[in-house]
């Protein structure tokens, strides 16, 4: 353990704290990072902790969102109560697509799928596609303005949509707000939504990754893999309020060129340079 990996540590948590939450896929940018400061770790380990690190990000959304999604909070009536507590069945649902397909293809798709050519083609695609998505939709009316008017299938169809995510370099927050909005949802809570299912899809990979991983931790393993979920969680608590407060003026064309500018980076690294093949 030295004073230049824990610096990169806390470079990787306040990028995983940023990308994140916003629609600009943080695989992408941790890959990149990764490949440009040479976290000089073992594999599986960086395998483990590229994950694990969203333990922070997910308890910053918890913390945010503790009120809205505690169905016994004090003073909670028993409507809403019962409207959280469905709340949280329709975020189960829209889970369960993308957490069975993982498991049966994750391995595949680590050892296929991730490396920079996809993750630049994933960028790109999608930012190209928020583009077109936000002019077609620039004077539509949504029919869903609730997190509480979502149902059923609606939640299905939107964890369908977070199945894409499983192809590096495309954003799981990119995929759920696309979705959600083709399917009706309004922008701000296509986004809140899409943090939502981020709680159990998360942790669920998390826990998956530290099981597999085991309990042979070096003392540097340990520093570093908290320290990551620590930084993650103080930058994934400004990145989520950032994300909240900008869409209240503005859409999500910004991102969409911004993933084109950055896929396009990573194509030209990935012909020439030490980027995954």
């Amino acid at each position: 353990m030295n004073i230049l990996e824990i610096l990169k540590v806390i470079i990787i948590g306040i990028v995983e704290g940023i990308t994140e939450w916003l629609p600009i896929s943080s695989t992408g940018h941790i890959v990149f990072i990764e490949q440009l400061f040479n976290f000089n770790v073992s594999e599986n380990f960086k395998d483990m902790f590229d994950v694990v690190i969203q333990l922070g990000a997910i308890l910053a959304v918890a913390v945010v969102y503790f009120k809205k999604l505690n169905p016994f909070n004090k003073g909670r009536n028993k409507k809403k109560m019962y409207l959280t507590v469905e709340l949280w069945k329709k975020i189960i649902v829209a889970c369960l697509p993308a957490a069975m397909l993982g498991l049966l293809i994750n391995h595949w798709v680590k050892e296929h799928l991730l490396n920079g050519f996809v993750i630049s083609m994933a960028l790109i695609i999608y930012g190209i596609l928020f583009i077109m998505i936000e002019n077609s939709n620039k004077n539509r009316a949504y029919s869903i303005k609730s997190v509480y008017s979502i149902n059923y299938q609606t939640a299905l169809f939107i964890g369908f949509f977070q199945v894409l995510a499983l192809i590096p370099g495309t954003s799981r927050s990119g995929a759920t707000i696309i979705g959600a909005m083709i399917l009706g949802v309004s922008r701000s809570v296509s986004v809140e939504f899409s943090f939502f299912l981020s709680i159990p899809i998360m942790f669920g990979a998390s826990l998956l990754k530290l099981v597999n991983f085991g309990l042979h931790y070096t003392m540097a393993e340990i520093v570093y893999l908290l320290l990551g979920m620590t930084v993650a969680f103080f930058v994934s608590v400004f990145s989520i309020g950032f994300l909240l407060n900008w869409i209240k003026k503005n859409n999500f064309k910004f991102f969409g060129y911004y993933r084109i500018v950055f896929g396009l980076i990573i194509l030209v690294w990935y012909f020439t340079s030490s980027l995954p093949k």
